[in-house]
């Protein structure tokens, strides 16, 4: 089986049950984002490994996944407090480990640590408040309207991507980055720009007319600037690592951290544009 033969078979398969549990919410999109959140941390803290450093995985792990609950059952205050706990406790486990092991590699393995559960938790678990509309309830006045634009998110990032990396192929001739990610180029990502404006426009036009025009556009901008720059950071910790994937757990698309880097990435800047553009 091909590469792209794969891809869109894993395509087939996976959309329309992201597109289901988005829509109806609830605890369908709260195991999704849960999955989503636990495996790219773990395939964060493989990179990190790769480093040879030695982040506390399974803490962090486990508070990426107790802030999506938090994030689920109370919203965005909770999983700021959870945090502040989560980091005390990440600070006293290294000093529980060093106690024993010797104390150098403290400043990596807590960076790397707290870097996963902040980059991966906190951030991911805003898709999770979006969903439930915490402090947005003026904007998505019930359940199936905030469905509607989550599901719009995921569409813009997937056509984003597609323009990005089709027109980069075809077309693309001014590099990016040859260090972060040599394949991206500038003509790439001006089309994944303009296609996400499209996109988002194009479904408040067709299925959010309550969705104003402003928050339509600033969606498309979000995706086009701020999910793209969350591709190539993800690529900075894979380049850093030395891998050309997070993992092999999805054929044809690597891990779940290199499918979701955009959507992690541009999460909470998509939920403080819902909160204060409104």
């Amino acid at each position: 089986m091909s590469n792209l033969t794969a891809r869109v078979l894993v395509a087939a398969i996976a959309i329309p049950v992201i597109v289901a549990a988005s829509y109806l919410g609830g605890s369908y999109f709260f195991i999704f984002t849960t999955a989503l959140v636990i495996i790219s941390a773990n395939e964060f803290y493989f990179l990190a490994k790769k480093k040879n450093l030695d982040p506390a995985a399974k803490v962090g792990v486990t508070s990426v996944g107790a802030m999506n609950a938090v994030a689920y059952g109370f919203g965005i205050r909770a999983v700021l407090d959870i945090l502040i706990f989560i980091i005390g406790f990440v600070l006293f486990y290294e000093l529980l480990r060093k106690r024993t092991d010797g104390v150098r590699g403290t400043f990596e393995n807590v960076g790397s640590t707290l870097t996963g559960i902040v980059y991966i938790g906190l951030f991911g678990s805003m898709l999770t408040i979006t969903r439930q509309r915490y402090g947005i309830e003026n904007i998505f006045l019930n359940d199936r309207s905030a469905g509607l634009f989550v599901i719009t998110l995921f569409a813009t990032i997937w056509i984003c991507d597609s323009a990005a990396y089709f027109v980069g192929k075809a077309a693309g001739k001014h590099k990016m980055s040859k260090f972060v990610s040599p394949n991206k180029t500038w003509e790439g990502a001006v089309a994944g720009f303009l296609f996400a404006i499209a996109t988002s426009i194009s479904a408040k036009l067709l299925m959010m007319p309550y969705l104003n025009f402003k928050l339509a556009l600033g969606t498309g901008v979000v995706v086009g600037t701020i999910g793209q720059v969350g591709d190539f950071v993800e690529s900075m910790f894979k380049r850093d690592a030395g891998v050309k994937d997070s993992s092999e757990m999805i054929p044809g698309h690597g891990g779940v951290f290199d499918r979701f880097d955009s959507l992690l990435f541009s999460a909470p800047f998509i939920y403080l544009m819902l909160k204060y553009l409104n």
